[in-house]
């Protein structure tokens, strides 16, 4: 597990969406869009209530993660005043944490984050658990 420096972290905690890249047991590729949380240690995010097609562990990042765990997450700002842009990629290890105190640890940070997750039944999904290994940022100007 690696630190983040401060910087970092405050840009992890205060990005309202990032993206997840997982990759299948083969490398194909796949990324989405996420919400996640931040607890200074790890980065978790959850299997929401959206519409989905089949079950929250038949979705691909859930069946890439369970094959291949090292995955990637990369939050962004884009600036016409170029200067100002700047990403943060934070790659490392995931892993599904299933009911428990961290999930619903996790869940509360969520729920702390996002007011749409206050109304949502989270509390039987698992959550993607994040921990960070490398971490590299890039700042315009």
């Amino acid at each position: 597990m690696v630190s983040l420096t401060p910087e970092q972290a405050a840009r992890l905690s205060a990005a309202a969406v990032g993206h997840l890249a997982t990759a299948d047991a083969a490398g194909r590729p796949h990324v989405i869009p996420v919400c996640f949380a931040y607890d200074g240690r790890h980065i978790y995010s959850a299997l929401d209530a959206k519409p989905k097609r089949g079950s929250l562990t038949d979705l691909r990042r859930v069946r890439n993660i369970i094959a291949n765990p090292q995955v990637s997450l990369v939050i962004d700002h884009y600036d016409e005043d170029w200067s100002k842009l700047w990403y943060l990629l934070v790659q490392g290890h995931a892993e599904l944490v299933a009911a428990g105190d961290e999930q619903a640890e996790a869940i509360a940070l969520l729920r702390a984050k996002y007011r749409q997750y206050q109304d949502m039944e989270l509390d039987a999904n698992p959550v993607i658990k994040i921990t960070p290994e490398r971490a590299a940022r890039w700042v315009g100007g």
